[in-house]
């Protein structure tokens, strides 16, 4: 319905884009599905959907590799000069 990964829900969760039935405690979550079929009709929030979905991985990711901030697709790694 939202053409997005189970795991990707709980990043939607987070990022405030999907509110869950309730108060659940950690874990599954369910959650209206009047209400996601009115968000998937919806192209800003869907926007913001895949935005944060890509921000995320992106993050990971970057975290993952241990290297630094990525800029217009070229990796910049922090470089340390010494006073010789």
């Amino acid at each position: 319905m939202l053409n997005c990964q189970t795991h990707d829900i709980p990043i939607l969760v987070s990022a405030r884009l999907l509110k869950p039935l309730g108060s659940p405690p950690p874990g599954v979550k369910f959650f209206a599905a009047s209400d996601v079929l009115e968000l998937t009709k919806d192209r800003s929030w869907l926007a913001k959907m895949t935005n944060a979905i890509n921000q995320h991985w992106r993050d990971q990711n970057v975290r993952r590799k241990g290297r630094g901030v990525t800029l217009n697709g070229a990796t910049q790694a922090a470089e340390t000069f010494s006073a010789a």
